[in-house]
């Protein structure tokens, strides 16, 4: 039975096959009749075509880059942070030790006195702090040292993308110098290289400085650190807890020292 069915199929392909390919062509003539294209086979042979043609248009479109929509959703789980970066963490880490305090986080912070992306970038020391800590969290503050280094994208690139592999799928947020005068390009070259909602601009922001002239006062790193704290929830691409510690002060829960020499 099922043999019957086969070949009753195969002879009805073969005749529609032999249709198709006759009906393609004008005035042939079978049995002593004269047989007229019916556009069948222009028809099939043309919607074929318009199929591969569609396919290939798909193929070349390159899809754009997913971007998170903002605001995002608050993690609220109590994070492990790890905070790295240069002398400006003296004025930093103290808020944001405050903030992780009343917040339920446990801080970490790692001050490399002079430091920039390249010493950071061509070290394992982000790596091993990574390994020991494990955080959930990273802060970083880097490119107070930069801001004046010429053809800064050709040189600084790599040490950045190379920070940015090496934090790999932990969220974090990499806090911009506070330029005290016009830079070379280095927030330019970390806005380009950070993703999205993960950089903190902090050029244009009025603060009070040291007799230095360069660090913000330790009044004025605190409300640098507040307004980073007011920037997350709307847009940063992870944001977490930072509820506002008011006066109360704090220290992280362990703080690592390392000088320009090493």
């Amino acid at each position: 039975m099922k043999k019957g069915y086969f070949t009753l199929w195969l002879l009805l392909a073969s005749a529609f096959a032999l249709f198709t390919v006759l009906s393609s062509f004008d005035d042939v003539r079978l049995f002593g009749h004269t047989l007229k294209s019916s556009g069948i086979s222009d028809t099939l042979f043309a919607e074929i075509e318009e199929a591969e043609q569609l396919s290939e248009d798909t193929d070349s479109v390159v899809p754009e880059e997913i971007k998170p929509k903002f605001p995002v959703p608050v993690d609220t789980a109590k994070k492990t942070i790890l905070f790295i970066g240069d002398s400006m963490l003296d004025g930093l880490s103290p808020r944001l030790s405050a903030y992780a305090a009343e917040s339920g986080h446990t801080l970490y912070s790692v001050i490399w006195y002079s430091s920039s992306t390249e010493q950071w970038g061509k070290s394992d020391r982000l790596q091993k702090y990574i390994d020991e800590i494990h955080p959930s969290y990273i802060f970083i503050c880097l490119g107070s040292n930069e801001l004046m280094i010429k053809d800064i994208k050709e040189k600084r690139t790599k040490y950045v993308k190379t920070l940015v592999n090496t934090i790999d799928s932990i969220p974090f947020l990499w806090i911009g110098p506070p330029n005290w005068r016009e830079d070379t390009g280095i927030n330019d070259m970390l806005q380009e290289n950070i993703p999205e909602g993960s950089f903190f601009l902090s050029n244009g922001m009025s603060f009070k400085r040291r007799k230095d002239g360069a660090h913000p006062t330790l009044e004025s790193a605190a409300v640098w650190m507040d307004s980073i704290a007011r920037w997350m929830p709307e847009h940063s691409n992870h944001p977490i807890i930072m509820n506002n510690p008011g006066d109360k002060k704090a220290r992280p829960k362990r703080i690592f020292i390392h000088q320009p020499e090493n």
